[in-house]
């Protein structure tokens, strides 16, 4: 689950981080009420759970309250990455003497923690470590040692910082360290970790991502897992339990396994089509799932056609084909619905599938064949 970035400084901030003051808006008189709150200047930015805002305006300063209701009004709609912003986080303005950054990350092939740093922080940090490998020190840490400021010290050692600069971003490392430990986390991401003209270290941004197979030992999440699904599409799949992120297209994909998913989105892409959503039904996957999937994806005012692609591994053919007999039948879905089936028990499907197919219901015997049809129809129902 990622954590929108007030979400991700709230969690910090518990673990002894130091983030700037602020509060969030949904509109641009709260943003205007929040600055006076703060004292100007103030930072108004978007709040989504994608990178990019920067360069696509989503983040802008203000000096007074005509800036802030103006640069509110701006970014509340905006897309960025695909995301609309839905609500804002209005910061005290900082000053701000040097930008780094640093990130923990799960190393699953070292079967521990990856701590990443470089003196080039903010939006130059991408261009900076493609350009040259070097400027991030990339210092593995054992999970069965606490994360303490000592060896994060080390890991800066390399870093062109002064001793007391250094002990400064060593201990806020440390404690996003502690932060990415207890909470379960996959990443925490600070860029910029600034160095304020006062000497202060602050995370002026932070980006996190938590475990979901952890959830159950974290129920302090509720709240967070909530206001993430802020797309209404998002939030009916997670009350099914469904694996779902909503997209801009008018196909609906639907399919079993995140590798089979994303290779079927670039199908739909090579097609000439843009799918509407990733929706994963997971392994194992019985008639009920299959169903709820369904009549989540063609909930979508978007969708002009339906592609489910299968391939059963644990998950049985004559199960998805029930399933899907029983949302056509249950629910008579507005979009056409085209099928790839393989795998275990795929002929059994196949069959079952074959004694309803109508103009409402296909299949195809290949992804690549399915995915031309969905795109298809889906053009033909925008004429």
């Amino acid at each position: 689950m990622d954590l929108f970035e007030h979400q991700g400084k709230e969690l910090l901030a518990g673990h002894g981080l130091a983030v700037p003051r602020g509060a969030v808006a949904s509109d641009p008189g709260e943003a205007v009420a929040a600055a006076a709150g703060l004292g100007y200047p103030v930072v108004v930015k978007a709040q989504v759970r994608t990178g990019g805002r920067g360069r696509a305006g989503g983040i802008r300063r203000a000096g007074d309250p005509e800036e802030v209701r103006s640069h509110a009004a701006a970014i509340l709609g905006l897309d960025i990455r695909g995301e609309r912003v839905g609500h804002l986080l209005v910061e005290e303005g900082l000053e701000v003497a040097r930008e780094l950054y640093v990130s923990l990350v799960l190393d699953r092939p070292g079967r521990g923690y990856l701590l990443l740093a470089s003196a080039a922080g903010g939006m130059a940090i991408e261009d900076a470590a493609a350009a040259d490998p070097a400027t991030v020190a990339r210092v593995a840490l054992d999970p069965r040692a606490a994360i303490t400021d000592e060896a994060v010290t080390a890991a800066l050692a390399g870093l062109d910082l002064d001793p007391p600069t250094r002990s400064s971003v060593a201990s806020a490392a440390a404690a996003a360290g502690r932060a990415f430990v207890a909470a379960d986390a996959e990443l925490v991401e600070l860029n910029p970790l600034a160095v304020l003209a006062d000497g202060r270290v602050v995370a002026l941004d932070a980006k996190v991502t938590l475990d979901d197979s952890a959830r159950f030992r974290h129920p302090e999440w509720a709240s967070w897992t909530a206001a993430a699904a802020h797309d209404a599409r998002e939030r009916q799949a997670g009350d099914r339990g469904l694996s779902y992120v909503g997209l801009d297209g008018t196909v609906g994909v639907i399919g079993n396994g995140a590798g089979l998913v994303l290779a079927t989105l670039d199908v739909v892409a090579r097609a000439g089509g843009r799918a509407a959503n990733f929706l994963d039904i997971g392994g194992g996957a019985g008639a009920e799932v299959v169903s709820a999937a369904l009549e989540v994806v063609d909930a979508d005012p978007a969708v002009r056609a339906i592609l489910v692609n299968i391939f059963g591994g644990i998950t049985r053919g004559e199960e998805v084909a029930g399933g899907i007999i029983d949302a056509v039948n249950r629910l008579e879905l507005r979009s056409p619905v085209v099928v790839r089936l393989d795998g275990t028990n795929a002929a059994e499907g196949r069959a079952i599938l074959a004694r309803h197919l109508s103009g409402r219901l296909r299949t195809e015997a290949s992804m690549d064949d399915a995915a031309r049809v969905a795109v298809a129809l889906a053009d033909s129902a925008g004429r």
